[in-house]
């Protein structure tokens, strides 16, 4: 069977469910790990970030792939699976790539004041995903938490334009966290 045809959730019902409320868990406690399963998407994607493709697009949700992860296989996939429309970096809801081709973050949409919804969510996949590196607080947090991020200025910059901005969730192999624009990073 075609790549393009597998990968998807074998019982879409319960996967998805199961999957929604892990990133839903992620955002509302920004910096702590999920661990989540059933996709199995092309390379370079991981698990979470297909995970979080499946539950988060569909033909309606304008979708950008960054770097490696716009390749033939995972276009494919994205359009088997989800239907999601793949766009340029402005127009994103979602986008999806490893950090450095994600950057530089201010082409994406951070929302209007009278619609902060109207931004981006970027789904940053990473070598490491830990509970160590920079201090977070901020609300869903009850004290601090720490979380291996890729860099902190451009964090702390899209922590002063709330509540505009774009939301993160961090993926690797089959963990997840979220950093809504919303929570304060401060170096270690």
């Amino acid at each position: 069977m075609s790549a393009v045809l597998t990968g998807g959730f074998a019982d879409p019902a319960i996967q998805s469910a199961e999957a929604f409320r892990a990133l839903l868990e992620a955002m509302a406690r920004p910096g702590r790990i999920f661990t989540v399963a059933g996709a199995e998407p092309p390379a370079p994607l991981s698990v979470a970030a297909g995970v979080a493709l499946l539950v988060l697009t569909d033909s309606t949700t304008p979708l950008h792939l960054a770097g490696d992860a716009d390749c033939a296989a995972v276009r494919g996939w994205i359009a088997f699976h989800t239907g999601a429309p793949l766009v340029a970096a402005e127009a994103a809801q979602f986008a999806v790539g490893r950090w450095d081709d994600l950057c530089p973050v201010d082409r994406f949409r951070i929302g209007e004041p009278s619609y902060p919804d109207r931004s981006a969510t970027l789904i940053v996949e990473m070598d490491r995903l830990e509970a160590d590196g920079p201090r977070l607080t901020g609300p869903g947090i009850e004290t601090e938490a720490r979380l291996s991020l890729p860099e902190t200025a451009v964090f702390q910059a899209n922590r002063r334009l709330f509540p505009l901005g774009f939301d993160t969730i961090l993926t690797c192999g089959e963990r997840l966290a979220a950093l809504p624009r919303s929570t304060r990073v401060e170096d270690r």
